[in-house]
């Protein structure tokens, strides 16, 4: 089986490249699904000129089945439910109560060590282009994609390297528009088509956010510097 990209970063650059549509947009703003969105999406952000900051999604494992996702919930208290698969699994309400609020605690978590003080960035009337380094079943992106509607989204883009193709597809009926690099058949994992899929860490995240703005804040310089002498 091929190994389509090398690490994240790579799937990156290569899904960039892709979006140029989007580049020196004051309008756009790419944020990563921690953890391993990030490092995607801070490739995305630099090559378009963008700012970069984080939607964080927490998935709703099936208790028996942690890595198959009942739901998802994200920022602002939005929810999204696999309602296929509670009801094959016969899953209580109280289990998925008593998940989503385990998951909730981590969210916050994360949100405050990622953005270290930083304020939410502003998404009314933006372009969001929402980077994943895959989609399996859909549900953290969907419920990424919830949350930037209720926030005022004007526009929803969805970037990822690598979706089953059923994923990719029903994504174009949620989001404005969709672009995945490769949607092989049959997909099984996103790990499999990562030569490096080694795991993202919380580290890893906010340093990625920290040298995101201060190439940010460089980028807006060389800009006005070039504005000063015209």
């Amino acid at each position: 089986m091929a190994k389509n990209f090398r690490n994240r970063s790579e799937a990156g650059q290569l899904l960039a490249a892709k979006l140029g549509a989007y580049a020196d947009r004051p309008d756009v703003l790419v944020l990563g699904l921690p953890r391993g969105g990030v490092p995607v999406a801070y490739e995305v952000a630099r090559a378009l000129g963008a700012p970069l900051d984080v939607m964080v999604v927490r998935k709703l494992g099936v208790p028996s089945q942690p890595e198959l996702a009942m739901g998802a919930i994200a920022s602002g208290g939005v929810r999204v439910l696999n309602y296929q698969v509670l009801e094959m699994l016969f899953v209580p309400e109280a289990v998925i109560e008593e998940t989503v609020a385990r998951e909730m605690q981590e969210l916050e978590r994360r949100e405050r060590l990622y953005r270290d003080g930083m304020p939410a960035p502003t998404i009314a009337d933006r372009t969001v282009i929402l980077v994943d380094d895959g989609l399996a079943t859909g549900s953290t992106m969907r419920a990424a994609i919830e949350a930037v509607r209720q926030l005022g989204a004007r526009e929803v883009v969805v970037a990822v390297p690598t979706g089953s193709l059923e994923t990719c597809q029903d994504m174009q009926a949620v989001a404005d528009s969709v672009f995945c690099l490769i949607a092989p058949e049959p997909f099984y994992a996103v790990g499999l088509w990562y030569q490096d899929f080694s795991q993202t860490s919380d580290e890893e995240v906010r340093d990625l956010l920290r040298k995101a703005r201060e190439f940010r804040g460089s980028f807006l310089d060389s800009i006005q510097e070039e504005a000063d002498a015209s």
